[in-house]
């Protein structure tokens, strides 16, 4: 089987805390740069959507009681902090990207265009989008699943601390069972956490495969893009 070739990987914000307890660890925001790097570099077309949890969480005490709104759109915020971060440690590395935010910010990024992030990812620059879909009341996860459609993505890869989706909490439960693939409607049917049910939905409706893997271990992006067996979960659905 082919390995995939436009790819759309969702990182979660509190992947980049590292051993800290707040903001941005340095060796893991490297770490990612390093996985995209080493992917982008055989010649395929990557997408990054990261979440804020790291920087929100930090001032989530402080939102008691504030307005659903208010609250996301601060959330918005944070995810384009840690997207600057990601940016800044891929140009280091020598890689060419684009940074593309669902709120206009002209002085710091572009404003989303499909077709224009299209053409980016034809060039070989890595886009990361930023401000989730840009809407209250949305998750990043959903914006993941948002654009991996709109530019037409080959597959959605979870980037988690864990290698794969299991029937339990592997971390609560030694005796988890780990799948290797797993329908879609098992998923749901299991009540099984892989990402929110909207998100989940807009991925089962337009057929996009989406795969969780451990995205802390060293080399497991590549080896997960060209398909080697045994890494991560693959979600499919029916054809």
């Amino acid at each position: 089987m082919k390995p995939y070739k436009r790819i759309l990987l969702k990182l979660s914000g509190e992947a980049l805390l590292g051993e800290q307890g707040h903001g941005i660890d340095a060796e893991m925001l490297a770490h990612y740069a390093e996985e995209i790097k080493s992917v982008q570099a055989e010649g395929f077309e990557m997408s990054v959507v990261i979440g804020g949890g790291n920087i929100f969480r930090g001032v989530r005490g402080a939102t008691e009681g504030m307005d659903r709104v208010q609250g996301d759109y601060m959330g918005m915020l944070a995810t384009m902090i840690n997207s600057m971060a990601l940016q800044d440690a891929l140009e280091r590395k020598g890689v060419h990207t684009r940074l593309m935010s669902a709120i206009r910010m002209e002085e710091i990024a572009e404003p989303f265009i499909r077709r224009r992030a299209i053409r980016h990812l034809e060039k070989g620059r890595v886009i990361i989008f930023g401000a989730g879909t840009g809407n209250p009341y949305f998750t990043t996860d959903t914006a993941a699943s948002l654009r991996a459609i709109e530019i037409e993505a080959d597959v959605i890869l979870k980037g988690t601390r864990v290698d794969g989706i299991y029937d339990s909490d592997p971390e609560k439960n030694s005796t988890a069972k780990k799948f290797d693939v797993i329908a879609g409607d098992e998923v749901l049917n299991r009540r099984l956490s892989v990402m929110d049910l909207t998100a989940f939905t807009l991925c089962r409706d337009n057929k996009t495969p989406i795969i969780v893997f451990n995205v802390n271990q060293k080399g497991n992006l590549k080896k997960v893009i060209e398909k080697e067996p045994g890494i991560g979960t693959t979600v499919i659905w029916d054809k």
